[in-house]
């Protein structure tokens, strides 16, 4: 079901030649619908009608943003052509930051305490469970590999794209007067995808699958999220947004909070976000 509704779909229509389509959302939305009414009617999948109703209310959420933003009303006020770096970015984002509370109102009635659905601080001293492949040890805590992790994950999203992005002579005259309104963006940005994405996710799965599941179907839709419009798209940006997604998601998980998975999202989108600017005409 996580597939279904993931963006695997749309690139596999959009490798096909045959584009997306509005009624692949329909679709979607039709999955977790039935899906819903099956959790609720068979027993044995009756736990799983948590994950799925949050995740029908996200689908309907970013229906009503991007229906919002292609409004006539909206696209006058915040959009078309002769729009500013400020004014676009910041009245969509503006409306993604309405779907991510949309999607904090449904876990809220459902779980009743935040630090249910982890929008509280969290541990941030947290000891961090040992991955021998990224060098973690016993005895380790997030107090030091947050830090090497929000680090790690601005480097590694500035490689591919300053590679990509040319920069110019006035690439830091253009960026330095809009540097606030990208920390602002950014930090709507990694706010509203940790609970629409993350928090919704792995909050009503974490205890039916357990956490390494619940992590790994992260993973994968995160990634998958990226694939057609992320930066980088493709398999690097699949490849480096699910990594991505599983360093927020365990410090998620460990530290039982938001604040270290937000600022290690935020960091990297400092850097997309200022990319954008050095890439304006």
């Amino acid at each position: 079901m996580v597939l279904l509704i993931s963006d695997l779909p749309n690139v596999l229509l959009e490798k096909l030649g045959g584009g997306v389509s509005d009624w692949l959302w329909w679709g979607k939305t039709g999955v977790l619908a039935v899906a819903l009414v099956v959790c609720l009617l068979w027993k044995a999948l009756r736990p799983l009608w948590q994950f799925v109703l949050v995740f029908l209310v996200f689908y309907l959420g970013i229906a009503a943003r991007d229906a919002v933003w292609g409004s006539d009303f909206w696209q006058a006020r915040f959009g078309g052509e002769n729009a500013s770096f400020t004014r676009s970015y910041f009245g969509f984002h503006l409306l993604d930051v309405g779907a991510a509370l949309v999607v904090i109102a449904a876990l809220w009635l459902i779980k009743r305490h935040r630090s249910e659905f982890f929008l509280v601080k969290g541990d941030t001293s947290a000891p961090i469970e040992p991955v021998r492949w990224l060098g973690i040890g016993k005895g380790e805590s997030w107090r030091t590999f947050g830090w090497i992790f929000t680090v790690c994950a601005g480097i590694g999203v500035s490689i591919p794209i300053f590679l990509a992005v040319p920069v110019t002579s006035e690439g830091p005259q253009r960026l330095l007067p809009l540097l606030p309104v990208v920390l602002l963006i950014a930090a709507a940005n990694a706010f509203a995808e940790e609970m629409y994405y993350r928090a919704s996710m792995l909050s009503t799965l974490k205890d039916l699958l357990g956490k390494n599941q619940a992590l790994l179907l992260n993973v994968v839709f995160f990634g998958m999220a990226h694939y057609l419009h992320g930066s980088p798209p493709g398999i690097p940006g699949f490849l480096l947004t699910g990594f991505l997604a599983f360093l927020i998601g365990k410090s998620m998980l460990e530290t039982k909070g938001l604040l270290w998975p937000w600022f290690i999202h935020f960091v990297p989108d400092v850097v997309v976000f200022a990319s954008y600017v050095l890439s304006l005409n």
